[in-house]
């Protein structure tokens, strides 16, 4: 049996951290960040989400047509961009597409607004209908990590408003899963709560599972002998696993 031994920290940090007015984000330090292509200066995002965002849009040729309106912003930003809308467009407006100070997922890192390129575009509700190659995004996100986080439909769930244009990197094989299964992000915390989820990816098979943080200190994570685990915390009171064999995943490696 091997050990994991994860400090409290590490339940505001992860790719599966859930930000929202119930659970303002924790972490203090700027996330190492990655450009990626914008209209004048690079729109960054931590590096990972970076790395699978470009991929995607290599694949598809996407930045052609595609551009990135917003990504990493610092609790400053945050800060004014809340104020600017609250005096252009109203408290109700506001409320339902721009987060608060310290509740915004774009604080992360993780979080990318994507938009249709053309003339004026709107830099809190940017253009990304549901046709041609924004669909072909949207539907090919999940593959690359990205869930589209504010689904029409959940707004009682997230508390924002349907927002098309908004991804989350929570990282394969979680981001096909919630898609698959219809899940927000909240949901599939809960689900976890309920008990463990088994799926395959890649070929690999993979149990996701919640572990409850440990209130006086360090959490211990048994992890079953020749077993491999990811790890992130929720941001509130336990962290989600990721477990492979070791095996399968050498194996994988060796096929790629």
């Amino acid at each position: 049996m091997n050990h994991l031994y994860l400090p409290p920290a590490c339940l505001h940090a992860g790719d599966l951290i859930l930000v929202s007015a119930q659970a303002p984000y924790q972490e203090k330090r700027t996330p190492q960040l990655l450009g990626v292509p914008g209209p004048t200066s690079p729109v960054r995002l931590e590096a990972q989400a970076a790395g699978a965002l470009n991929r995607l849009m290599d694949a598809l040729r996407g930045w052609k047509a595609i551009t990135p309106v917003s990504g990493w912003r610092s609790h400053q930003e945050q800060q004014d961009l809340w104020d600017q809308s609250l005096a252009e467009n109203g408290d109700a407006f506001t409320r339902t597409f721009v987060a608060k100070p310290g509740c915004s997922e774009h604080e992360t890192g993780l979080a990318i607004d994507l938009g249709l390129r053309g003339d004026d575009l709107d830099p809190i509700c940017p253009a990304f209908p549901q046709e041609g190659i924004c669909q072909t995004v949207r539907a090919l996100a999940p593959t690359y990590g990205f869930l589209l986080r504010y689904p029409a439909g959940k707004e009682a769930v997230t508390g924002i408003g349907y927002e098309p244009w908004h991804f989350r990197y929570v990282g394969p094989p979680h981001a096909a899963l919630m898609t698959e299964r219809g899940w927000t992000l909240e949901e599939y915390h809960q689900a976890l709560r309920a008990g463990p989820l088994r799926t395959t990816w890649e070929g690999v098979e993979t149990w996701i599972s919640f572990q409850p943080a440990n209130s006086g200190g360090v959490t211990l994570v048994e992890l079953p002998q020749g077993m491999v685990c990811a790890v992130s915390g929720n941001n509130t009171d336990g962290f989600i696993l990721t477990t492979r064999r070791a095996e399968d995943v050498r194996e994988k490696l060796r096929r790629s």
